[in-house]
Order: structure tokens, then sequence, then C-alpha cells
């Protein structure tokens, strides 16, 4: 099945980076969202990344009214009726997935394939709560979307090799490099990183070596861009404390006990760059 048209609930960060790359790619987006403000909004976001492109010469004008051209915004379910693959990117949040992901089989085409965009929930539970099981999986993206070559396609142990083969192959037409993950908590990508990040604290907290220390040498002995730190404070350290709980509550293995001086820093709102303080001050 060659998809032609991808509808995308959600025209926040990871939706509207999701659409630019399809139309960027020449795919066809319907982007839904709960309010015209809110897809508005979506679409700005697109346009200012584009002009970025245009500057760094890495597109033209015409490349851009090209895109934009093949994004469609709604706030109407209905206008998903033709596509192909619908992906989610709502809220992390279990109740309102399972919401929006019933909503999307009662009305779909029937061969049409849901695609959750989530980070950290099974793909096998929300599968099961639909009609096509089989023609659900996961597509999970890393933000900054247009930067970033990796997608994580995540089987759920129901999803069919045509749907997997379908979504593989409209990865790699968006220029993304996909890998093939089994559903488990984390996947891959965090199932790795998140835990790194809480050693970090730990190694923190024991006075090993300072914050500046500690991120530098694995920026030069890891060769990373950005220490663990750092990162942990870019993504939100209760963020970080969540996943950890989530791991430890899943497996139910010790070694995934979140840093004490993680949970005493988001008790004390000390959560990082959205606060102004986290390991560092901002």
């Amino acid at each position: 099945m060659s998809i032609q048209t991808v509808g995308i609930i959600g025209a926040g960060t990871m939706g509207n980076g999701i659409a630019q790359a399809c139309a960027v790619s020449g795919v066809n987006v319907v982007m839904v969202d709960i309010s015209d403000a809110a897809v508005a909004k979506g679409l700005a976001t697109v346009s200012g990344s584009l002009d970025r492109l245009i500057k760094k010469e890495k597109i033209t004008e015409a490349d851009k009214a090209a895109a934009l051209s093949r994004i469609k915004t709604s706030t109407s379910y209905d206008d998903l009726k033709g596509a192909q693959l619908v992906i989610e990117a709502a809220t992390e949040n279990y109740d309102l997935k399972v919401k929006i992901v019933k909503q999307l089989d009662g009305m779909l085409a029937p061969e049409a394939i849901i695609a959750s965009n989530t980070s950290s929930i099974s793909i096998t539970k929300l599968a099961a709560v639909t009609t096509r099981a089989d023609r659900f999986i996961g597509m999970h993206f890393f933000n900054p979307v247009p930067m970033m070559a990796l997608v994580e396609i995540i089987r759920g142990l129901q999803t069919s090799d045509a749907t997997h083969a379908a979504v593989h192959d409209l990865s790699t037409r968006l220029g993304k490099s996909p890998i093939t993950v089994k559903n488990a908590p984390g996947f891959v990508v965090n199932r790795i990183l998140v835990p790194m990040i809480n050693e970090a604290f730990f190694v923190l907290a024991e006075g090993v070596a300072t914050a500046e220390d500690i991120d530098a040498g694995m920026k030069l002995g890891c060769n990373q861009p950005i220490g663990p730190l750092a990162l942990a404070d870019m993504i939100g350290l209760d963020v970080c404390l969540a996943v950890m709980d989530v791991y430890l509550q899943e497996f139910g293995d010790s070694k995934y006990r979140a840093c004490p001086l993680l949970k005493e820093m988001v008790a004390a709102g000390q959560l990082g760059r959205k606060t102004g303080k986290g390991v560092y001050t901002y």
C-alpha cells in the first residue's frame, strides 16, 4: 500500500514537525487540532521553519509554497477520511490517546493505518482498543522532527508485516532513517538514554565530579553533542523522573530506581530550562 495522504492529530511541536516532513517530501497532509487557533499556530510554525531553510539556502521560495500547499488544516475528523495513514501526535496521556484512537477507528476506511507518535505508551495496549489491531503501529519521531533523521517504528504484538512495510516505506520517503522496535517500555532510545541521565545524577550526587565536568566528560569521551545533565534540563527533570518511575513499575527491576537527587530537585520545582533552574541556572 502506497501512502499518499497522511492525517495528523495534533498541531503542536511534534504534529507540525511531522506535517512539515511529509509536505516537504511531496506527501499530502491533513493536520487536525481542537481549535482554529491551534491549527493556525501549527501552520505558522511550519512556515517559520521553512523560512529558516530558505535563509540557509536548503530550499527555495517555490519549494516552501509547494510544501504549504500540501498541508490542509482542520478542526474536524471528517476531513481525515481520505487518508491512508493517520498519526496521532496528541499529549502523552493514555486516556486521551484511547479516545482519539477509538474515534479514528470508527470513521477511517477499513484499510487505513493508525499510528501513534507516543514515546512511552504501549502500542500493543493502544492497538487492542481498535478493530484494526493489525493495522496499528508506533511511529516515534524525535524532536525537532524536520532535523532528526530517526523514526522508531514500533510493532505491537498484533501489527501485520504489511502495515510495517507501508510505514517503513513512508519513513524512508520522508528522508528518515527508521529502526524497527518491538513494543517495550521506552522502546530503544529512551530505554537507554533516560537511565544514562539518571546515572549522571547519581555521579553528581556522590560528588564524583561537578556537573560541568560530568557533561564535559560525556561530550568529549562519548562524542555526545550535549552532556546528560544539560540534556536533562532540556527534557525537563520531571519528565526524566516520570520515565524512570514507569520503567521501575513495568520491569520491576531495582536498576531503574530514580536517583534521590533527581527526586529532590523535582520536589523543589527545579525542573530545568522551563523553570529557569535545574542542574544549571538559565
